[in-house]
């Protein structure tokens, strides 16, 4: 079906910009936002933790460089999933090719991050 079928005599054809993506990929694309989010969320509730409980076998300090790291590693997922849920939602109403997610590797690198200084403050107690 053209886009202008159906549209009143002299209204103008709806552009690519205003075309409503299939419900399915809206849809889908909320639950990949939210998939960010929970993983955000887990990251904050994890630094929480850290602070909180890791200090039995980790040194104080080093718990608590883990703990903000951990949670500003969750603060910056939950905007960059907001982010990427926005470009992927305006590029799919303009039918162009889906964005990469800028979230994947800052997630990959934090987490490592995170791993690699939890395993020296162990190997050093």
């Amino acid at each position: 079906m053209h886009a202008d079928e159906g549209a009143p005599e002299g209204a103008t054809p709806r552009g690519p910009a205003d075309a409503e993506p299939d419900y399915r990929f809206t849809l889908a694309n909320e639950r990949t936002f939210l998939a960010w989010q929970r993983t955000a969320l887990g990251l904050i509730a994890g630094g929480v933790a850290l602070e909180e409980f890791a200090r039995l076998s980790l040194p104080n300090g080093l718990t608590h460089v883990l703990a903000i790291g951990s949670v500003s590693l969750g603060a910056v997922l939950a905007i960059l999933g907001l982010l990427s849920w926005a470009r992927t939602q305006r590029a799919m109403r303009e039918g162009r090719p889906l964005p990469v997610p800028r979230a994947i590797p800052v997630l990959a690198v934090g987490l490592a991050l995170v791993a690699l200084i939890i395993a020296l403050g162990l190997a050093l107690s």
